[in-house]
């Protein structure tokens, strides 16, 4: 994983000619509502890190922090980036590059932002599929093929049938 600032995020997705899901508004989307019981958000994020990035490097950039206070667990999160090396606040560099090999990694990420109540976007070298999640506890999926979308489903489905 590498550590990106806010300028090195918009750089990666300039040099892939891409914006962030939601600024283009023609592109179809699906929204998802979190489930209920926290213990339901890994399955979720394994799901997505290991689907939707085919393999290659995916973004997860941390957009919002600090709208939940109680639910952020910042000695957690910090331990975790310190297993990088990185020693840097998340406002100096909210851009998380997973590699084709790291996407246990990015499913961990995932679910400590979601647990935080965070915001932000999983951008994927693919651009098969690509998720903005929000702290408001939902994810919207974006694609530019609707028939994308349909694969999604299921994480959610087999989420909320879990006891």
């Amino acid at each position: 994983m590498r550590l990106y600032t806010q300028q090195q995020c918009e750089e990666w997705l300039a040099q892939r000619t891409r914006v962030r899901p939601g600024q283009d508004k023609s592109l179809p989307a699906e929204r998802f509502e979190y489930p209920n019981e926290a213990y339901r958000f890994f399955p979720i994020a394994s799901a997505i890190a290991h689907s939707i990035t085919y393999r290659q490097p995916s973004l997860l950039w941390v957009t919002e922090w600090g709208i939940w206070p109680s639910s952020e667990n910042w000695q957690l999160y910090y331990k975790l980036r310190q297993t990088y090396g990185d020693f840097q606040l998340l406002q100096d560099a909210p851009g998380h590059l997973f590699l084709e090999h790291e996407s246990e990694d990015l499913s961990t990420f995932l679910q400590l932002a979601m647990l935080s109540g965070w915001g932000g976007f999983i951008m994927t070298e693919a651009n098969y599929v690509n998720v903005f999640f929000s702290h408001d506890e939902y994810m919207d999926f974006f694609t530019q093929t609707p028939e994308n979308l349909s694969e999604v489903r299921p994480f959610f489905a087999k989420a909320e049938s879990t006891s």
